[in-house]
């Protein structure tokens, strides 16, 4: 009689625990046309998180050559890129098991729209990061 019980008891401690897992939160940096300064904000406001304490980590970003952005990255740790399937492919390629293996508390991902690479799991950028939110990977401000 106190097997049918425990396991009872066993199911609804997992399901505690699985209901406690806490979803990332997302910030989008939005701006009317490109070169406006969404990723130097961005990336301003990781390094402001950082200095509070929070473990970031940079995942995939495009500074299109700008040495402001390129100084704003420097102290920040990079997630490994993917490598590209196919020749001519972009080089910030989102390694998507390295960022869920790494678990920072706050990933830096810029295109959020962009579509990712044939080889890649999802086909868009923001698909990804669906998945980072539901391991609990985002942003939040507590």
């Amino acid at each position: 009689m106190d097997q049918p019980f425990q396991r009872d008891q066993e199911s609804a401690e997992a399901s505690r625990s699985e209901s406690s897992l806490v979803r990332g939160a997302l910030t989008i940096f939005l701006g009317p046309a490109p070169g406006v300064g969404k990723t130097f904000a961005m990336l301003q406001a990781a390094r402001h998180c950082q200095a509070a304490g929070t473990d970031v980590a940079v995942g995939a970003v495009n500074t299109h050559g700008r040495p402001e952005l390129e100084s704003l990255l420097e102290g920040l740790e990079r997630v490994p890129c993917r490598t590209p399937a196919s020749a001519g492919a972009a080089a910030d390629l989102l390694d998507l098991d390295a960022a869920l293996a790494r678990r920072p508390a706050l990933l830096i991902i810029d295109d959020l729209a962009r579509t990712n690479d044939p080889a890649s799991r999802h086909h868009r950028r923001w698909q990804d990061v669906e998945e980072l939110l539901a391991a609990g990977i985002g942003f939040s401000r507590r």
